[in-house]
C-alpha cells in the first residue's frame, strides 16, 4: 500500500520530466518510484537521489502510483516537494 503521506501532500509532481525539473531546482523532499518501471527510465532519478541524499521510496506498480496521484494511467515517478 502506498504511503498516505504522498496522497495528502500539498505540493507534489507527477511524471519523469516534472520530477527531474523539481530535483534540479532542489525542491524535492522525497521521490516515489514504481518498481515495475523500466530501469533506464528510473536510473537518472535514482542516481540523482543517491548523489543528493534525497529519500527514494519504492512503490510496487506504476498503476498504483498513478492512482495515488489521481490519474487514470500509471506513472514511473512522482515526488513530494518542500513546502
Amino acid at each position: 500500500m502506498l504511503d498516505e503521506t504522498f496522497k495528502h501532500a500539498p505540493r507534489k509532481t507527477v511524471g519523469l520530466k516534472q520530477t527531474q525539473h523539481a530535483l534540479e531546482k532542489g525542491q524535492v523532499r522525497c521521490v516515489y518510484v514504481a518498481k515495475d518501471a523500466d530501469a533506464h527510465v528510473l536510473r537518472p532519478i535514482s542516481d540523482w537521489c543517491d548523489e543528493h541524499h534525497v529519500e527514494r521510496i519504492e512503490v510496487p506498480t506504476m498503476k498504483e502510483l498513478g492512482k495515488a496521484c489521481g490519474i487514470e494511467v500509471g506513472t514511473a515517478v512522482a515526488a513530494i516537494l518542500d513546502v
